[in-house]
């Protein structure tokens, strides 16, 4: 279930989700996933949404999506892909710049947990380890008492993703795996964010200490184009984008550092996602 900021209810993807509904809840889907989610079928599908074939079907997505192309720097497209990685205006998608406002780094469908002590975070009735996204415990450790913020996109969302603050980043690690779809009715049948492929990278930022952000795949999604390795950063900056498919970023935040708005919390809480826009303020710097 999904709110706005707004407290609305709104319910998106409901043929999609009767599909995935299908291929998880049967015996005969879940064979034909693991044809799909292989990495060779992954690329094969990434090179025909790369090639002028795939053009035909962007016009039809726009339409069944219901997306608002005035949002968007809209041309020619070559290919399904130079239209799904399209750019947004960017007076559609200002950037908060007050430095003690924590921003979201996409569009996307929000969920907030706090990670425990025992590093242990529920996301829709599955339990995961922090030390599972990361294959790196001493990492993990590091947001013992802290937030995980977990950013569902959607196929229909703005694909391309931002810096939440100015600082220094690490080099970019990443995780090969299966390639599952993120989302939700998944996660009843796999422990989707331990198995989908995924990079991940320490953003040593100015406002919010260190931020671990993983970039997660989804199904048909082999490809997370992320710009720069280590660097530096700055708050609103594209740091990459997802291609083809729906997709996940999860950020880390240290205990003490981020207070999320009561908003997100509270519907966090009561089980709905919350809709966010990149740039947004979603939180504030706690006070030391």
């Amino acid at each position: 279930m999904i709110k706005t900021r707004n407290g609305d209810i709104i319910v998106t993807n409901e043929g999609q989700n009767k599909l995935l509904e299908k291929l998880y809840g049967s015996v005969g889907g879940r064979c034909a996933l693991k044809l799909l989610t292989a990495p060779k079928v992954s690329e094969l599908a990434g090179k025909f949404m790369d090639s002028g074939l795939s053009k035909p079907f962007i016009q039809p997505f726009i339409k069944r999506s219901g997306i608002d192309v005035s949002e968007y720097n809209m041309y020619d497209f070559r290919s399904y892909n130079d239209f799904f990685t399209r750019t947004v205006r960017a007076d559609r998608r200002p950037i908060d710049t007050e430095p003690t406002h924590f921003i979201s780094p996409c569009d996307s469908k929000l969920t907030v947990h706090r990670i425990s002590e025992s590093s242990v975070f529920c996301i829709k009735n599955s339990l995961y380890r922090v030390s599972d996204l990361l294959r790196n415990k001493s990492l993990a450790d590091k947001y013992r008492g802290g937030l995980c913020m977990i950013f569902r996109l959607e196929v229909n969302d703005y694909h391309r993703y931002c810096y939440i603050d100015s600082g220094v980043k690490s080099r970019n690690y990443r995780i090969d795996g299966e390639l599952h779809t993120v989302n939700p009715i998944a996660l009843g049948h796999y422990n989707i964010y331990k198995r989908n492929s995924r990079e991940w990278t320490v953003l040593r930022t100015e406002n919010f200490g260190d931020v671990t952000q993983i970039e997660v795949g989804a199904m048909f999604v082999g490809r997370i184009v992320n710009h720069h390795e280590k660097s530096r950063i700055r708050r609103g900056e594209e740091k990459g984008f997802f291609e083809f498919g729906g997709s996940t970023i999860v950020l880390l935040t240290e205990r003490d550092r981020v207070e999320i708005d009561p908003d997100i919390m509270q519907n966090s809480a009561d089980g709905f996602e919350t809709v966010v826009k990149c740039g947004e303020k979603i939180g504030i710097k706690k006070a030391e």
